[in-house]
């Protein structure tokens, strides 16, 4: 483990480097003694300089929810990060290019709560019975770290990857779709790139709001009442490029688009 000076030395590159726009050199190249938990502590200290600098916590990520993608990182478990009020956009909105390093896109399901979810020991029926609806959502997902060579470490210090969000299509309450049949079809510029089902996070995407809750429950931490979960991806990550127009489609959920200029 990284002692705290280094977690506060760490999380204030990388606040630099959201200013700047320009990705620092890898944490686990600088610090190869890191851990999952120095990457969380930093993460952690990270947030509350955004919420010093005047952004609003509205939510949170869930990420590497496949088995494949476990399997890829050498973990096993999900990982998680912060949203802000700043990063949550509406369907046809249009990004500034050079607002971001990397950036790619994934389809998720987001679960909007209407009620707390404090762990442990919550499980599935916990979270159906806590979520108010469940709407389509684009995570575009962005680097303040150089991506070459990146690990699990990195990517959960750097905030786990998150860029920004899209909400779009029809909302639904947990009862009136099942949601694992939830199918996504991810085009670039009129070319279909990605399609996935939303059985392919954990199962269920429920299941990784309720992993989530309980992980986080274990720093003292809850799922607040109004929270945007963003429950993890069901297809591959998309790469965009400048002047890409993105175009999701969830069936009888609708669809989403935005773009990069």
């Amino acid at each position: 483990m990284l002692n705290h000076e280094t977690h506060v030395k760490i999380a204030d590159e990388l606040h630099q480097a959201g200013i700047d726009r320009t990705p620092v050199p890898l944490l686990t190249a600088r610090y190869p003694e890191m851990e999952i938990e120095d990457s969380y502590a930093v993460q952690r200290i990270w947030a509350e300089r955004q919420v010093q600098a005047g952004r609003r916590k509205v939510g949170h990520k869930i990420g590497l929810t496949s088995k494949a993608m476990q399997d890829a990182t050498g973990i096993d478990e999900p990982d998680y990060g912060v949203i802000f009020d700043d990063q949550v956009f509406e369907s046809g909105h249009v990004y500034e290019w050079k607002r971001y390093t990397h950036p790619r896109i994934e389809m998720e399901l987001a679960f909007v709560l209407k009620d707390e979810l404090r762990g442990p020991g919550l499980n599935l029926i916990d979270v159906l019975r806590a979520t108010e609806y469940v709407v389509p959502a684009l995570e575009v997902l962005d680097s303040r770290i150089e991506m070459a060579g990146r690990t699990i470490t990195d990517t959960i210090s750097d905030n786990a990857a998150l860029g920004s969000m899209v909400l779009g299509g029809r909302p639904v309450t947990v009862d009136e779709v099942d949601l694992r049949w939830v199918a996504g079809v991810l085009s670039r510029n009129q070319e279909i790139i990605e399609t996935g089902v939303a059985a392919g996070v954990l199962n269920h995407p429920a299941n990784g709001v309720h992993w989530l809750a309980n992980r986080i429950a274990e720093h003292g931490d809850t799922l607040e009442a109004g929270e945007i979960v963003l429950a993890g991806s069901f297809t591959r990550p998309m790469w965009v490029y400048e002047g890409d127009t993105v175009y999701a489609d969830y069936g009888p959920l609708g669809t989403i688009t935005c773009r990069f200029a």
